[in-house]
């Protein structure tokens, strides 16, 4: 950045946060630069490409295999046609993205405010102007009400700052080729952080079921999906390796206030459970005994939109006194001295189990994992001492994973901080490019 060079001289542009912008620049209002549309596509709607505004710009929505809720009817949604804007001009404080430049002809909800620009401007580099507002979100002055909501009136009254056509043409073509080799420089370390994971994986299945001593005589487990297993291992069902039961199930008056709420975030998002948990529960003394979080228990999600989403698992190494479960997860409880937290917190994670429960749920419309397909779970079971030990293997050998997974993450959070950066500077003249 310091290598670039910059503009011969520069004029105060008036605005706090912007300081001063190249001398040839000018600044004109919205008004003189967007046009508002509003043409609704009516009953033609099936003519029409679903497009959303997200993080990765205007997208082209999946209708042969949706996800997410769409209307029942699409008449009231918007026509958009190839280079027109998109902006999200309400809750702009939360939206992730407020502005799109659209490469497709579609239709987006009528939520949205669509434009197109004046023939003056290159399209690519007011993009690039909004962009980098909305990165720092610094149309908040613009706000009016609860909702952080721009009007029309406030949008188009706001000054957009313009170099000559020539240079607007020059800074997007230069930014267009820099963040894509950024974005690609992105793409490629978070396909090795998937990688790493893929890995992590591999090795945590390998331990858990065939062990970490190469010499081990080895036996068939009696199942197609897990092959062998050492001689030594125990194969049970886990309805004979301790008791299930299905959380707490209560209206919205329950909750909000009371004793630990173990909730279905807390087990989907953590294969060890949190020591201290957000949730509040108006639980009961017999509530907190029948839907107790003990030091070894395993809590499953029972139910989700898809079948994959179902049967995570999340190991409690520590009691969380007091405390009781959502209705939407299985605690199983493992009799004494049969399963070791640090062990089946490794095991009950691994993807060829949850497989398992993919597998017998095929033929079922809900997704939601019953006690009883769960009680069906084979479970491998080594001596509690080689329980330990395969651990502790996967504890160390996982953290060297875990930490090229955070190189490669800094590495990210740095070349998007640049991208921005760089997108800064040269739209609003800090830089100047030929």
């Amino acid at each position: 950045m310091t290598q670039l060079e910059k503009y011969p001289a520069y004029k105060d542009s008036g605005v706090k946060w912007l300081g001063e912008i190249p001398a040839g620049w000018e600044v004109l209002a919205n008004k003189h630069l967007f046009t508002l549309k509003k043409n609704q596509v009516g009953k033609n709607s099936s003519n029409y490409l679903l497009l959303s505004l997200t993080l990765n710009g205007v997208i082209v929505r999946d209708m042969i295999n949706p996800q997410g809720k769409f209307p029942a009817e699409f008449d009231t949604y918007q026509e958009v046609k190839q280079g027109d804007f998109v902006f999200c001009l309400f809750d702009v404080e939360e939206t992730p993205r407020t502005v799109g430049l659209s490469e497709f002809d579609g239709m987006i909800t009528g939520a949205y405010t669509v434009m197109q620009s004046n023939g003056c401007t290159d399209k690519k580099f007011l993009y690039y102007f909004y962009l980098n507002l909305d990165a720092d979100k610094r149309m908040k002055p613009l706000y009016t009400g609860l909702r952080n909501t721009i009007s029309k009136d406030n949008f188009f009254s706001f000054k957009t700052f313009l170099p000559p056509l020539p240079e607007q043409t020059a800074i997007a073509t230069f930014l267009d080729e820099k963040t894509a080799k950024i974005d690609t420089a992105i793409a490629q370390k978070e396909q090795m952080i998937s990688l790493l994971k893929e890995r992590k994986q591999i090795l945590i299945q390998n331990a858990v079921t065939k062990g970490i001593n190469p010499d081990a005589k080895m036996k068939d487990s009696g199942m197609e999906w897990i092959g062998e297993i050492p001689e030594g291992w125990v194969v049970k069902k886990l309805r004979y390796i301790g008791k299930t039961q299905n959380g707490v199930s209560a209206g919205a008056e329950y909750f909000g206030e009371g004793f630990p709420f173990v909730s279905y975030g807390d087990v989907y998002k953590n294969t060890v459970l949190p020591k201290t948990v957000v949730g509040l529960a108006k639980s009961t003394k017999e509530d907190q005994i029948q839907y107790s979080i003990q030091k070894g228990d395993v809590l499953f999600t029972r139910t989700s939109e898809t079948i994959e989403e179902i049967g995570f698992s999340s190991t409690c190494f520590e009691t969380i006194p007091n405390s009781t479960f959502a209705g939407f997860l299985i605690r199983f409880r493992p009799s004494k001295n049969v399963l070791s937290p640090s062990f089946s917190s490794y095991y009950f994670s691994s993807k060829i189990h949850r497989s398992y429960f993919v597998k017998e749920m095929n033929l079922v419309i809900r997704a939601s994992l019953s006690q009883e397909l769960l009680k069906n779970l084979p479970v491998l079971i080594p001596s509690l001492s080689e329980q330990l030990l395969i651990a502790q293997f996967i504890d160390e050998q996982s953290s060297k994973i875990d930490t090229s997974i955070s190189l490669q993450q800094q590495q990210i959070a740095k070349l998007k901080e640049y991208k921005s950066t760089l997108i800064d500077s040269a739209v609003t003249g800090k830089i100047k490019v030929c």
